[in-house]
């Protein structure tokens, strides 16, 4: 008795595309991968490059016009042992902390009342969103006079209400605040709008059951409004860590890091090895670089809480 053995089927292929549907299709997309193409290479030119270069002068003394040297980590070593360095990233973390206190949480509750208003909705938006149209040296050299220890606005408030003037910018128990309340001042629109946009999307179904549950308008918040817009909340965090440890205008244009390095930041540190310190480029890299390491650190924290967040 012969045994008839079966081949197994091949697994069939596809039928390959002729060479004109190809063509075709490669003609069809051709407008959208020439927009890919100029994306990519402004992004190669502005943004990668850049980071490659400044690692690159990490490890070199140059003035960018002469043969640079390299000169392996004695950047660092200088740049950890500048007594201002220490100062700068103390300055930096108390900005960024009382940057997140009046920064993230005053947006976020003034887009809660705008979210509840009914009338001139339209009109306060344009208001709280006018200091991010205008431009950021405009708005500093407003909070300039208004800090004027003399005629300066702020003083005149003081006075009316028989409170003593403060030197704003002038002493160090004061100096930091102020430039807090000047990058609030300036930056809180965008935010404003992004939380009002995220509340618009909140079913009003659950805060129609939680007011019948009997929770007050805190407890509405705490429980309806902030688990609803928590992904968004996380991501304008990283974002505002990340702007304010970038602080360079307001010390620069304000304080000139004064008085007594009370407000020198990591940026303005930078900046000063750069265009100060005889061009000390490679100090400078080596700073900025130190600064690019603990931002995309902050970034994969917050990349990892969104991740786990989604699940």
């Amino acid at each position: 008795m012969h045994t008839r053995t079966i081949e197994p089927k091949r697994p069939s292929r596809p039928p390959r595309r002729p060479a004109g549907k190809r063509k075709r299709a490669v003609q069809a997309n051709i407008t959208a991968y020439g927009f890919l193409c100029a994306a990519l290479f402004c992004f190669a030119m502005f943004a990668w490059w850049p980071i490659i270069r400044q690692v690159v002068l990490s490890f070199q003394e140059t003035n960018l016009v002469d043969e640079p040297t390299w000169v392996g980590l004695d950047n660092f070593r200088t740049v950890v042992a500048d007594p201002a360095f220490g100062q700068a990233w103390t300055n930096t973390v108390v900005f960024t902390l009382l940057a997140l206190v009046c920064g993230y949480v005053i947006p976020f509750a003034v887009a809660i009342v705008l979210n509840e208003l009914r009338h001139a909705r339209g009109y306060l938006r344009f208001v709280v969103y006018l200091p991010v149209m205008l431009p950021p040296i405009v708005s500093v050299l407003l909070f300039r006079w208004f800090y004027d220890p003399g005629p300066g606005l702020f003083n005149q408030v003081l006075d009316v209400v028989g409170l003593p003037a403060l030197s704003w910018l002038d002493s160090s128990d004061t100096a930091l605040i102020s430039l807090v309340i000047v990058s609030t001042w300036m930056n809180m629109g965008s935010g404003v709008l992004i939380y009002l946009a995220a509340l618009q999307n909140i079913p009003g179904d659950l805060y129609e059951a939680a007011e019948l549950d009997g929770a007050g308008i805190f407890k509405r918040i705490w429980n309806v409004t902030v688990p609803q817009t928590r992904l968004i909340l996380l991501l304008m965090l990283m974002l505002q860590i990340v702007a304010t440890m970038q602080v360079f205008i307001e010390p620069y244009m304000l304080t000139g890091g004064g008085p007594e390095n009370a407000t020198v930041t990591v940026a303005y540190l930078m900046y000063q090895y750069a265009f100060v310190y005889g061009g000390n480029y490679g100090a400078g890299s080596a700073l900025g670089l130190m600064l690019m390491i603990v931002l995309l650190a902050v970034a994969a924290v917050q990349l990892r809480l969104t991740r786990d967040e989604k699940r």
